[in-house]
């Protein structure tokens, strides 16, 4: 139960960032929507990790949630920022997924 806590914890680890990424965006009352909605996502992140960490390893869950996060917000920001896709940044995006495959192996 644990892991499927932490995958959600690094999905909204995705969600603050794409709020932050809004945030550059928008001005005024828009501002402060997606200010609180990164707030959310950021306390429901932490949150959950401080759960899951209960029974996995602090070693193993802080990487497996960073790589979620991170891999999730170059997906966000290529799809919705319309930031390059470029080989480098998929190869990297890669080799992050499977390091985060391969610390859920060793556990």
């Amino acid at each position: 139960m644990n892991w499927i806590l932490l995958i959600i914890a690094g999905c909204c680890e995705t969600g603050f960032a794409f709020c932050l990424g809004k945030m550059r965006e928008v001005e005024g009352a828009a501002w402060y929507w997606w200010c609180a909605a990164f707030v959310l996502f950021l306390f429901v992140s932490m949150a959950l990790l401080a759960k899951s960490i209960q029974t996995i390893p602090i070693g193993t869950a802080y990487p497996v949630w960073t790589g979620i996060g991170a891999v999730g917000t170059v997906v966000v920001g290529i799809f919705y920022f319309h930031e390059p896709a470029t080989f480098w940044r998929l190869f990297f995006c890669t080799t992050l997924i499977a390091s985060v495959v391969g610390l859920k192996m060793v556990n």
